[in-house]
């Protein structure tokens, strides 16, 4: 177990990019499964969550070059196995979308219950009634679902949630039918859209995506095609955050600006002083006071529930008192308590909101990285905290975050992996 040894109080200046979407590549790398032919994925996050996925995919005999790089070329032509394997499945929850393209492939699958970060009931609930609709036949044996698909159909598809995994799972399955089939109440985070647009390269039609109706007329043979992953708007919110409490000049470079309006305006309503220029955003020093005394995470496009923990260590750092709200997942809040062990001013309402109190002074601390998104959280308390701090089990933040210790240090913060 590796951990990272920050010295805090530096400010951060210059120059960073935004990494490949985490949540976009885990949706693509199943897609590929699809074609015909090699996949090349382009601006891939080098992560240990995309790593595992890329291993699930040559366990099933997918040929896969470029794995730790940027640039992967993804193989189906020797896909063999319509079995995940157990161990990898259960290490990210992205491995129940395989289900997908081995229904269309094989027309059955069989998938152990995935893994991921526990920060609430995430149910497949949502995910197998999709899948039923469709004509799937689902059962659980001996800890495993057993899937199989033949009775194939087009349908319309109503989401009682509007989930990501579900929608994208959705598309993939649509995509090899030469029927159509419509999802309503769909999701429309923008790793969707970049989903729906390479569906569409390799020979689908699918219009909608980005709005909660999407409609598909699949094709039963695909192509493959190169498709760049889109920039991860999550890991750009994050390092505007970071500049922002951090006191410095930054430019965060590769931010399209659909997919940060509501990012930027969460950010100004607390008083950051945050521009968007020629895809660029540009955080410069600020005095941090709340226009909103509110802030709830939403489906998109509202603010994003994976940028809310961040989110509460900037309200640390703000003058007055805020309420953070995220409704999602029950067990989000609890990693407050690093926040407060290291003196911040925050009341734990429920398991769904915090009430934090600022500005406070942080100071170093010994910390534990319990999820992505809590991790990267106690990582930018410490980079304003007074002294050092120790963060262990930082291989959980690697799952979601490229590079962390280089990034971090090239915008001139004291950072080390220990």
């Amino acid at each position: 177990m590796s951990k990272l040894v920050i010295s805090g109080g530096k400010k951060l200046e210059g120059r960073v990019r935004v990494a490949g979407s985490k949540n976009s590549a885990l949706a693509l790398i199943p897609a590929c499964l699809l074609a015909d032919g090699p996949v090349t994925l382009t601006n891939v996050p080098v992560i240990r969550d995309v790593e595992v996925m890329l291993d699930i995919a040559e366990k099933l005999g997918v040929k896969v070059v470029g794995k730790g790089t940027n640039t992967v070329r993804i193989d189906p032509s020797g896909l063999k196995s319509y079995k995940l394997d157990c161990e990898l499945s259960q290490r990210v929850r992205a491995s129940v979308i395989f289900a997908a393209p081995l229904l269309a492939r094989f027309g059955k699958a069989v998938i152990t219950p995935p893994g991921g970060d526990q920060i609430g009931e995430r149910l497949l609930d949502i995910h197998f009634s999709m899948m039923q609709e469709m004509g799937v036949d689902i059962k659980l044996l001996d800890g495993k679902y057993q899937l199989s698909w033949n009775k194939k159909k087009g349908t319309r598809l109503f989401l009682e949630e509007a989930s990501v995994t579900a929608t994208e799972m959705g598309l993939i399955l649509a995509s090899s039918l030469e029927k159509e089939t419509r999802i309503d109440d769909a999701a429309c985070e923008p790793h969707v859209v970049n989903l729906a647009r390479m569906l569409t390269k390799m020979g689908s039609k699918v219009a909608g995506a980005g709005t909660n109706r999407i409609l598909i007329s699949g094709n039963s043979k695909l192509r493959g095609v190169e498709e760049r992953v889109i920039p991860d708007h999550i890991d750009g919110g994050t390092f505007a955050i970071a500049a922002a409490i951090c006191g410095g000049k930054v430019e965060i470079m590769d931010c399209p600006l659909d997919d940060y309006r509501m990012i930027l305006s969460f950010l100004k309503n607390m008083g950051v002083n945050a521009m968007h220029r020629d895809n660029n955003i540009y955080i410069t020093p600020s005095k941090f006071a709340p226009l909103k005394k509110r802030f709830k995470a939403q489906p998109w496009p509202g603010f994003p529930t994976d940028l809310m923990s961040p989110f509460i260590v900037l309200a640390t750092q703000t003058e007055g008192t805020v309420l953070c709200h995220d409704w999602m997942y029950e067990w989000r809040v609890f990693f407050v308590d690093d926040l407060i062990s290291m003196g911040a001013n925050i009341f734990i309402a429920d398991p769904h909101r915090v009430i934090v109190t600022g500005p406070t002074k942080l100071h170093g601390e010994k910390l534990f990285c319990k999820d992505i998104r809590a991790g990267m959280s106690v990582v930018l308390a410490a980079l304003v905290a007074d002294g050092e701090s120790e963060i262990d089990n930082i291989e959980v933040v690697e799952r979601g975050y490229e590079r962390i210790e280089e990034r971090f240090k090239l915008l001139g913060a004291d950072i080390k992996k220990g």
